[in-house]
């Protein structure tokens, strides 16, 4: 090797190998897409299969609800930490390495609890049973946290030739179905498992196992384009800002993109906002989830309470799809298009909360999949379509090491602010009733939106800077 040379000096080529490299990017996005998008499912999948037999493990293992609901609580604050660490060492080291690391350690940690439930450890000591599956599920946390900030990283560097970009919202969209697609999946598991009579632990041993293989396949994934000599965008720029410093008369060399530090992500512009208003919209989310079944439990038997909520489930599939694809027809205007479906979300939070208690099934089966819909869509394009957006700005063109880090700190924000707002609504609906959980709700809408402002303000009413930074996102 020449001297002064680094693993990616093979990569300065003509302008006639172009083509070539367009048609080696193309060729490896549907596996790019395929490997990413299975990690996170298998994250879904892995996690909603514990929370369908916890039935079993609190009548059959013998766990307190008490114990259950602490490793909610424990696996909620590892995850976001996790969030924001995850995508930091997936910018630092190498992103394939690091998604593998969480499938093998989620496959893991399933694995132990197994063995606890398997030998009992709840008969020989109580607490030791307790400790156990409680530091278990702290460990499974972090490993979880892996596949939403690496994985966007690794999607954002493969997707992002000019037709991609323009595209981004349909195809981050179209991925981030991954997560009801596992949840999907899991409560069909644990149906064919109770269903066939065998022993519910194998509803975790399953996921545990496809963990496993997944974590080989990603393995042999390729993270970036550069590792195997494809020439990208990102690559061009890197190689131009150098060759500017060189004929300054510095003496540097290309040793790759450096990994972007916390304070340089949180000073690329709407990155603190974003996380922010990414926290009241995940909120409105998680009180949506998790509250829904108890509240029409007052009003519908749980047949009928668990259909209704579903629905809202399901709107959350399209959701992202549809925010993500309108938003590409207006020329990437994402903020404005999720202030449309956030205000939209708050007049149906508004009829909540005046009629929540009066409506029938019919009118909320329609009014809970619209909803989901509104709220999906904003949640999954932020965290996937936006990060990728936030990471283009052209304070760091050039660098591709620096998707990930913005992506766990929107999503590790976002989660810390979510868990925290939701003590609020056990107090506010024992102590003023239901319709002050719908109001708390808008105004989560409502401070989330006005986050967002002054991007939506950018966006209708571009400056000549504005033009000029959507254009040259735009010519990549």
């Amino acid at each position: 090797m020449a001297p002064n040379a680094t693993e990616t000096t093979s990569l300065v080529k003509g302008n006639n190998e172009d083509e070539e490299n367009f048609k080696k990017l193309k060729a490896y996005q549907p596996w790019a897409f395929f490997v990413t998008f299975g990690g996170y499912f298998m994250a879904h999948f892995s996690r909603k299969c514990y929370s369908t037999v916890k039935q079993q493990l609190q009548e059959t293992a013998g766990y307190n609800p008490l114990i259950l609901s602490e490793m909610d609580t424990v696996f909620m604050g590892t995850y976001a930490a996790g969030n924001i660490i995850s995508g930091k060492l997936g910018d630092t080291f190498n992103p394939t390495t690091v998604l593998a690391i969480g499938l093998f350690g989620s496959g893991i940690c399933l694995f132990l609890i197994n063995i606890s439930l398997w030998f009992d450890f709840l008969s020989f000591s109580m607490t030791l049973g307790n400790f156990f599956i409680i530091a278990v599920y702290f460990l499974f946390g972090f490993f979880q946290s892996t596949g939403g900030p690496v994985g966007t990283a690794v999607m954002g560097n493969w997707f992002c030739d000019k037709k991609s970009i323009e595209s981004r919202g349909l195809i981050f969209g179209l991925w981030t179905c991954h997560q009801y697609c596992g949840d999907i999946t899991a409560a069909l598991c644990t149906a064919f498992v109770l269903g066939a009579g065998l022993d519910y632990w194998w509803a975790i041993l399953v996921p545990a196992v496809t963990n496993f293989a997944w974590g080989f396949l990603t393995m042999r994934l390729i993270a970036d384009p550069a590792d195997i000599g494809i020439i990208t965008p990102e690559v061009k720029i890197r190689l131009e800002k150098l060759k500017a410093k060189q004929a300054q008369g510095s003496n540097v060399v290309d040793e790759g993109p450096a990994p972007i530090t916390y304070a340089a992500a949180l000073r690329i512009p709407m990155v603190a906002q974003y996380a922010f208003a990414f926290g009241f919209f995940k909120l409105t989310n998680y009180v949506l989830f998790f509250w829904l079944p108890y509240f029409l439990g007052k009003h519908f038997d749980p047949v009928t309470a668990n259909l209704i909520a579903s629905l809202y489930s399901v709107g959350m599939m399209p959701g992202g799809i549809i925010v993500g694809y309108v938003s590409d027809l207006f020329g990437g205007r994402r903020a404005s298009v999720i202030g449309v479906f956030m205000s939209a979300l708050f007049v149906f939070l508004f009829v909540f909360s005046l009629k929540s208690e009066e409506l029938t099934a019919i009118p909320l089966l329609i009014m809970l999949g619209v909803m989901g819909i509104l709220v999906g869509g904003p949640n999954n394009i932020i965290t996937s379509a936006v990060a990728a957006d936030l990471a283009s700005h052209p304070s760091v063109r050039g660098n591709n090491k620096s998707l990930g880090t913005v992506t766990g700190l929107i999503n590790g924000c976002g989660s810390i602010t979510a868990s925290i707002g939701l003590l609020a609504v056990g107090p506010l609906q024992s102590v003023f009733g239901w319709g002050s959980v719908w109001l708390f709700l808008m105004g989560c809408t409502f401070t989330g939106t006005a986050l967002m402002g002054s991007k939506i303000k950018d966006e209708l009413f571009p400056s000549n800077d504005g033009y000029a930074e959507v254009e040259a996102n735009l010519a990549v």
